[in-house]
C-alpha cells in the first residue's frame, strides 16, 4: 500500500507565478506588520493605518487582501490543504483516524511555522469579543469544508443533517480545544487536548468519579 500524499507539505506542490507570489508576499508583509504592532501595543490600540504604514502598502491594500483586522490576525491557508489531505487519506481508514491524522498534521505545520504567532491567535481569540466571534466565524467555514469531505467519504449529500452536525461538531472539538489550550496559559500539548476532543465525539464523556 502506498503512503498517501502529504498536501501540508509544500515540497511537491506546483510553485505559483511571478503575480500570485508577490500576493503572497504583500499578504505575509501585512500580517508580520500587525502582530508586530499588536505585541508592541496591544490589539485594540493597533489600527489598519499603522498596519499599512508598517507593511510599506496602502490601507487600500490592506483591505484588499483582508476585510477587517480580525481576519488578518486569524487568516490561514489551512483549511484547503486538510480538506485535500482528508480526500487523500485511505478509504478503509475509520473517519476519526482520518482527521486525527490531518488535525495533527496541521497543528504540527502550524507550530513548526511560528508557535508564538499561533499562541498569540488563541491568546487574542480568548480575550478579544471581536477576535472570538471572527474565530467562530472561520470555524463555521472550516465546517463547510469538512462537510464536503465527509459527504464524498460516505457517500452522502454535504447538506444532510446527519453530516452537518458531525462537521460542527468535529469543528467545535477543535474550537474549544484551542480555546482550553489558551486558557490555561498554553502549558498543554494542543494535540493531546485535540485528542480529547476527538475521543468525546467518538466516544462519549468519560465516567464522572462516584
Amino acid at each position: 500500500m502506498t503512503a498517501a500524499r502529504s498536501p501540508l507539505s509544500s515540497a511537491d506542490r506546483p510553485q505559483p507565478g511571478l503575480r500570485e507570489r508577490k500576493k503572497i508576499k504583500t499578504r505575509e508583509a501585512i500580517r508580520v506588520a500587525t502582530y508586530a504592532l499588536i505585541r508592541e501595543q496591544g490589539y485594540d490600540a493597533t489600527t489598519i493605518e499603522q498596519i499599512a504604514d508598517r507593511a510599506e502598502v496602502s490601507p487600500s491594500t490592506v483591505f484588499r487582501y483582508f476585510p477587517t483586522k480580525e481576519d488578518i490576525v486569524l487568516t490561514d491557508e489551512y483549511d484547503p490543504l486538510m480538506l485535500e489531505e482528508l480526500r487523500a487519506r485511505p478509504a478503509a481508514e475509520p473517519w476519526t483516524d482520518s482527521v486525527r491524522h490531518v488535525m495533527h498534521r496541521a497543528i504540527d505545520a502550524m507550530m513548526a511555522e511560528d508557535a508564538e504567532v499561533a499562541r498569540m491567535r488563541a491568546h487574542l481569540a480568548v480575550q478579544v469579543p471581536a477576535v472570538r466571534s471572527r474565530m467562530i466565524e472561520s470555524m463555521s467555514e472550516t465546517g463547510r469544508l469538512l462537510r464536503t469531505a465527509l459527504a464524498e467519504r460516505f457517500a452522502l449529500a454535504p447538506d444532510g443533517l446527519e453530516v452537518r452536525v458531525c462537521a460542527t461538531a468535529l469543528v467545535a472539538g477543535l474550537m474549544e480545544a484551542t480555546m482550553s489550550w489558551a486558557e490555561n496559559g498554553f502549558t498543554d500539548d494542543l494535540r493531546a487536548l485535540l485528542d480529547r476532543a476527538l475521543d468525546v465525539l467518538e466516544h462519549g464523556l468519560p465516567a464522572g468519579k462516584p
